[in-house]
């Protein structure tokens, strides 16, 4: 790697300097401008259009993102060849990840930006699976990564913490800063267990930083963080945290989040965030003491300004002009 890149501070020194500002929803806000499919929600766009992947980057980057995450959210073999997808069938998770690397990397490039490689839960696993055949498909992913020179790896969207705990033992091989986010909200995963226990739990399997993402607005997410951080204080555990929310309001959601709403996926505009409820979702996340803040599905490049502009003063390298 070029001296540029190596003289960048890396995420970990970031977050004890201050507020880490990661990008937004690529899935959706790329099914909006044509380019993803609803329902498998795959990044094949990031091999068949790369224009439009490079694009979407450069706004976040130009509103503010300290963080270029590589569109690779369901570019696991078994989520190419689910459903109705045609994906799997012309792309391997390979070419879609080694091409979304290079496209992060491209545009990190022009700004002081780190790139994180983007994993998430797989069809693969469910309660009960073989450990080992779940762990050797993340660990396709994460060998293309490691070979694009990442910055950091972002274990995000698991609804079940078992599965983001085999994750992040994969990662952790790498020796690279680990993030492991969950897509739970109040209530806890799937299988019944609290946000407290699942946080200590991400800490203990070696995540140097942890939170939530997706499936709650930044109400419910907010809510999440506070009792994760409450049990991550009793036992003594200083991780960093995180949380990227979706930008709808969703205060009646079930478990599961926003996913079984009647207005999911087409209708949800309604609900979507005003810039002044994100300027407040960024300093209540700061308060509490989140550093990394960022968004998820539905979060357009001026909700990342919105952060920015929030937190200019706290940040840890970039500056609004």
């Amino acid at each position: 790697m070029g001296s540029a890149q190596d003289n960048k501070k890396g995420l970990l020194q970031r977050l004890d300097e201050g507020v880490v500002i990661g990008d937004g929803g690529f899935v959706f806000a790329l099914e909006k401008r044509g380019y993803v499919k609803a329902g498998p929600w795959t990044p094949e766009a990031s091999v068949e259009n790369p224009d439009a992947v490079r694009e979407l980057h450069r706004e976040f980057l130009r509103a503010g993102a300290d963080v270029m995450q590589t569109f690779t959210f369901n570019a696991s073999d078994s989520k190419l060849v689910n459903r109705e997808n045609e994906a799997g069938k012309q792309f391997t998770g390979h070419d879609i990840n080694d091409e979304a690397c290079k496209l992060a990397r491209e545009v990190a490039e022009e700004g002081d930006c780190l790139v994180a490689g983007g994993l998430a839960q797989i069809l693969t696993y469910q309660p009960g699976t073989n450990k080992e055949k779940v762990q050797e498909e993340f660990r396709k992913q994460v060998d293309v990564f490691v070979k694009n020179g990442v910055d950091f790896i972002v274990c995000e969207y698991f609804e079940h913490v078992e599965e983001i705990i085999w994750a992040i033992e994969v990662c952790k091989k790498t020796k690279l800063p680990v993030v492991a986010s969950m897509c739970i909200g109040p209530e806890g995963d799937l299988n019944q267990i609290s946000c407290g226990e699942c946080a200590v739990k991400m800490v203990k399997a070696g995540a140097d930083v942890i939170g939530v993402n997706c499936r709650f607005g930044p109400i419910e997410s907010l809510e999440a963080m506070k009792l994760m951080k409450k049990a991550l204080d009793a036992e003594g555990l200083k991780p960093h945290l995180m949380c990227q929310p979706l930008v709808f309001l969703t205060p009646d959601a079930g478990k599961r989040g926003y996913i079984d709403l009647p207005e999911f996926p087409f209708a949800l505009e309604p609900r979507s965030c005003s810039r002044w409820d994100i300027h407040r979702f960024a300093r209540e996340a700061y308060n509490i003491g989140v550093r990394y803040i960022g968004g998820c599905c539905g979060f357009e490049p001026y909700h990342i300004r919105a952060i920015a502009e929030e937190l200019r003063d706290s940040r840890a390298v970039r500056y609004l002009d």
